[in-house]
């Protein structure tokens, strides 16, 4: 009997190695009959440029099955030669190993793209896959770009780089990674379909002197904006600082062009000179159009998704007709009205004065969801402050009604029918 019990406690513990054993092996490697699911068949990335990398894609991965699965390779189909680079569960190495995937559980893929330039001046598409040791595969695609780099030189004493004017290319985007200038007596001429990107921190300052002609098409439109594009940087505001109109920069001419995704849109300086039409400008964290003691002309605008529309400092003289100034503003709480008409400015050594010679809106609309109204004047004694307001609607003024845009919220800023603005306002 006790050699009977010594046996069946033997034959317990080897039965008990043999489920744990059995635990253990419910890894399974390589086995195709366990299909992970993605969250994605295929990451696209819209556009990359040449040297430049392109934000971070996610791709979350996800065992389904009963059972967990360990697979021993996940790589890039072209190898170290993709333009793609993998960051599997923190893994960065090219082939991740023995990556495991618990039943029920997930993991997740970082993917990033980076295109080597070329000599052609087309976007072309470049093609990889993520390829899963049990056979399966995940699609990636990235449009290539080629561009013109504008970029300080390093310890060359300078904080812009200077333009050259008559070599510029039209043929290839521009890419701004650092501030840049329009030197004194030189001028830039942008024609159709011309794309200025800019990074993180810099801008285009036309300098004394100097001028800036941009003449784009309806179709084909002269483009700045910011250097990401992807998911939701396409419409972030901030990003980028502003094109900057410096003292007595006079002659200055934009037509048929989208102004983007900046801090602030067209900065003009006193006594510079801008004439602007058929222009959107969009998407700024401070303000669309700043005139400090400037002489600004527009007509046709739509300025819409800007802390503020149109900001008026030191006096000047402007002149606008069928411009929509639009404030549905939603990244912060706005605590200052879309339009601001001053005669003044406050300065480190208090505040200076400048006649506004003029400020007229002829067949405008002006309009948000600022509480108040939509205008802030402010004057001081001594200076010129002449505004007018002709068959405009302007939320809070004489002609409060509104001009019952088709959808603010998704940026369609044409007229419902029965729009009591109809024939006023950006014409599209």
């Amino acid at each position: 009997m006790k050699r009977l019990r010594i046996l069946l406690c033997l034959l317990s513990a080897v039965a008990s190695l043999h489920f744990s054993a059995c635990d253990d092996d419910t890894l399974l490697v390589d086995d195709t009959s366990v299909a992970l699911v993605f969250s994605a068949d295929t990451l696209s990335f819209d556009t990359v440029f040449a040297t430049v990398g392109t934000a971070t894609r996610r791709l979350t991965v996800f065992n389904r099955s009963a059972s967990d699965l360990r697979l021993s390779a996940i790589t890039l189909g072209q190898g170290r030669a993709s333009r793609f680079r993998l960051n599997v569960d923190g893994d960065t190495s090219m082939v991740a190993r023995n990556v495991e995937i618990a039943a029920g559980d997930s993991i997740f893929i970082f993917v990033q793209a980076r295109i080597s330039p070329n000599d052609t001046r087309e976007p072309f598409l470049v093609e990889d896959d993520i390829r899963l040791s049990n056979g399966q595969r995940i699609t990636l695609n990235a449009w290539g770009r080629n561009a013109v780099y504008h970029r300080l030189a390093p310890m060359d004493g300078t904080w812009y780089v200077p333009i050259d004017c008559d070599g510029w290319d039209h043929s290839l985007p521009h890419i701004f990674l650092d501030p840049a200038a329009v030197l004194e007596g030189n001028t830039l001429t942008l024609t159709a379909g011309d794309e200025l990107y800019f990074a993180d921190g810099a801008l285009l300052v036309i300098d004394s002197a100097a001028r800036l002609l941009a003449r784009g098409t309806a179709e084909r439109p002269v483009l700045f904006t910011s250097l990401r594009q992807d998911g939701w940087y396409r419409f972030l505001p901030g990003q980028w600082q502003t094109l900057w109109f410096y003292n007595h920069s006079t002659g200055n001419i934009i037509d048929h062009a989208v102004v983007e995704n900046a801090v602030g849109g067209l900065r003009c300086y006193p006594a510079s000179k801008l004439e602007v039409s058929n222009t959107v400008v969009r998407n700024m964290s401070d303000c669309g159009i700043i005139g400090q003691g400037a002489d600004i002309t527009g007509h046709n605008l739509l300025v819409y998704d800007c802390y503020a529309s149109l900001t008026v400092l030191l006096g000047g003289s402007y002149d606008f007709s069928h411009c929509t100034f639009a404030n549905y503003w939603t990244y912060t709480a706005r605590k200052i009205e879309t339009l601001v008409l001053s005669n003044c400015m406050n300065t480190p050594s208090g505040i200076v004065g400048g006649d506004l010679v003029k400020a007229d809106f002829i067949d405008c609309i002006v309009w948000g969801n600022y509480y108040g109204g939509e205008l802030l004047p402010s004057a001081i004694d001594g200076y010129a402050f002449d505004t007018t307001f002709t068959n405009t609607i302007l939320r809070g003024g004489r002609w409060s009604e509104d001009p019952l845009f088709t959808n603010p919220q998704e940026d369609d800023y044409t007229l419902q029918e029965g729009s009591p603005a109809q024939g006023i306002g950006y014409q599209f």
